[in-house]
């Protein structure tokens, strides 16, 4: 698919850089051999256009990249600087209902705790799975942005699946990581509404479990 951007870090001895694009969630790799204009020298600044693709489980690749008219580029200038991405507008995952539900979620864990209906430890669980995930996350953007091995957007969804789902929310605002794929973010609302379903149902039925007895 088409894109545009800018390049934001560019290593000429190594011929390799990454280019910055709020169509992409994550900085796209892209190799000197990639460009169209084997003559031209790249400099970070430079407004491009580039054909995305992932290969192998990577992170995005830039392909039939060409230097783009200054006129033509829809990326601002200050994205062409090494700051951490903002995104061009207010995306779904960056909506208020996420935090609003990670506290509802928290004061919820927190009475079935209290009136024995869970373990205390089922606390300590939930916090770890969402630093772990939290930890994923930026273990991938870091992969993204070194074009190294990513990991698999099912281990992410996995994870949230699991309990981690409001360190993925925290790692998406903070990291500004997965936060603008909307694709990926529906699975991510998905994952969020099974996992609070699938407790308040053993929950309740804990609970109905022991009024019986």
């Amino acid at each position: 698919m088409k894109r545009q951007g800018r390049l934001v870090r560019w290593e000429a001895e190594r011929g390799f850089g990454f280019i910055r694009s709020p169509e992409v969630s994550a900085d796209v790799f892209v190799h000197l051999r990639d460009f169209r204009d084997r003559q031209l020298k790249p400099q970070v600044g430079m407004a491009v256009h580039f054909e995305e693709i992932h290969v192998g489980g990577k992170g995005p690749r830039a392909v039939a990249v060409e230097a783009a008219a200054a006129s033509a580029a829809a990326v601002p200038r200050a994205a062409s600087r090494a700051q951490p991405r903002r995104p061009s507008g207010r995306s779904t995952a960056g909506t208020p209902w996420g935090a609003w539900l990670i506290v509802v979620y928290a004061v919820g864990l927190g009475a079935a705790v209290w009136l024995g209906h869970l373990p205390l430890l089922a606390l300590a669980v939930v916090a770890g799975l969402s630093l772990l995930t939290f930890g994923a996350y930026a273990f991938d953007k870091r992969a993204a942005q070194a074009g190294r091995w990513r990991t698999q957007e099912s281990t992410l969804h996995l994870l949230a699946l699991a309990g981690g789902w409001p360190g993925a929310w925290c790692a998406q605002q903070l990291l500004r990581h997965k936060s603008s794929k909307a694709s990926f973010l529906w699975r991510f609302y998905i994952t969020v509404a099974l996992h609070c379903a699938a407790l308040g149902a053993w929950v309740f039925w804990l609970s109905k479990h022991a009024a019986l007895g």
